[in-house]
């Protein structure tokens, strides 16, 4: 299964409220098969721009990233109830990449390779 990141940004409310959503949230992807690996707050703050949802106009949010394994299948159906939930201003599920080595990065190892034919 693909790795993904969630990040949504979810309207302002306080703790008991926010962590409500966030356990909505989370159950919804293990209802869907998924495997969540991480959850990060990343802070409450002013919104880049005023953003209307569900007949109300938000300028704060609270942004929250979840880090989970999940069937490709799955993602337009979560899309869809995340849109859906009242409390969730923007989702956004990104694929995450599988992590590149340092000698891979950059083309070093093309540079080592190249330099060890020449000295050769």
């Amino acid at each position: 299964m693909p790795r993904y990141e969630l990040s949504v940004i979810l309207k302002a409310m306080r703790r008991p409220e926010t962590a409500a959503v966030l356990r909505r949230t989370v159950e919804t992807l293990f209802e869907r098969g998924a495997v969540v690996r991480g959850l990060e707050n990343l802070g409450e703050r002013r919104l880049p721009y005023n953003i209307s949802k569900h007949n109300c106009l938000h300028t704060h949010g609270g942004y929250f990233s979840v880090d989970f394994h999940a069937s490709p299948k799955i993602l337009s159906g979560l899309l869809d109830h995340l849109e859906r939930d009242i409390d969730v201003l923007r989702p956004t599920v990104l694929k995450k990449d599988v992590e590149v080595s340092e000698a891979q990065c950059c083309g070093l190892q093309n540079e080592k390779a190249k330099s060890n034919v020449t000295s050769r």
